[in-house]
């Protein structure tokens, strides 16, 4: 990944170019609607792109153990597992 200048991203900011290229977009389609661009939705997008939320890695297994039980409780409350149903079901 390229190292941001902050001379030539949204104000100043160090973003990297695709960050950079979100924010004008959001700010080119808000300007074509007639809208102000300048909301708390904007800030909001800046904050996680400058502070980004902690993501905790997912076990692949602990994803897969708790799909398994989803299906295990539609089963159980009368529905279909549709990941499992027959292709070719006689009607």
């Amino acid at each position: 990944m390229m190292m941001p200048k902050p001379a030539n991203t949204f104000r100043g900011l160090p973003l990297t170019s695709e960050q950079d290229s979100e924010i004008r977009h959001y700010i080119h389609a808000r300007e074509r609607s007639g809208l102000s661009w300048d909301t708390p939705e904007l800030q909001s997008m800046l904050d996680d792109m400058l502070d980004p939320p902690e993501v905790d890695e997912e076990d692949p297994r602990a994803v897969s153990d708790s799909m398994g039980m989803e299906r295990a409780a539609v089963v159980l409350d009368g529905g279909k597992d549709l990941d499992r149903a027959d292709p070719c079901p006689e009607s």
